[in-house]
């Protein structure tokens, strides 16, 4: 029995997009228990197109971590997502585990693209979703 481990290699075009989804934000792993053999961490990319965003949503026990690529993007939280952060190019977030949370790109001419870490996997809870307008200062094209 061969129990060698080696690195593994997930090529740009290969990312895998069979993981804990919401809404309009789309997660594609690059590391992760999906395709590698990772127990404890997941890894990949995030986009979010003009203008979209994430409904309300949690991470259960993960603990996330992000790094903004490229765009503008909104982190609303707290009660009735009346809290926010913002984040730009080369920016890094945390996000503690179960905190409810709306991801959005603020532009409405550019994709908003980021790298998120997790562990010990991509744990998406979905939550009722709150009406646009609701979030303070977003818009859609």
């Amino acid at each position: 029995m061969n129990t060698k481990v080696v690195p593994v290699v997930t090529r740009a075009g290969e990312l895998d997009s069979n993981t804990g989804q919401s809404g309009d934000c789309v997660r594609r792993s690059g590391v992760s228990p999906q395709h590698t053999p990772a127990t404890k961490i997941w890894f990949g990319q995030v986009t979010n197109e003009p203008g979209f965003r994430s409904p309300p949503h949690h991470h259960g026990e993960a603990e996330t971590g992000g790094y903004v690529l490229k765009g503008h993007g909104r982190i609303y939280f707290g009660e009735d997502y009346k809290e926010y952060v913002d984040m730009k190019d080369g920016d890094f977030v945390f996000v503690p585990p179960n905190m409810p949370h709306v991801e959005a790109n603020m532009s409405v001419t550019e994709p908003l693209t980021w790298l998120t870490c997790r562990t010990p996997d991509n744990i998406v809870v979905n939550l009722p979703d709150v009406p646009d307008e609701e979030l303070e200062g977003y818009r859609r094209p």
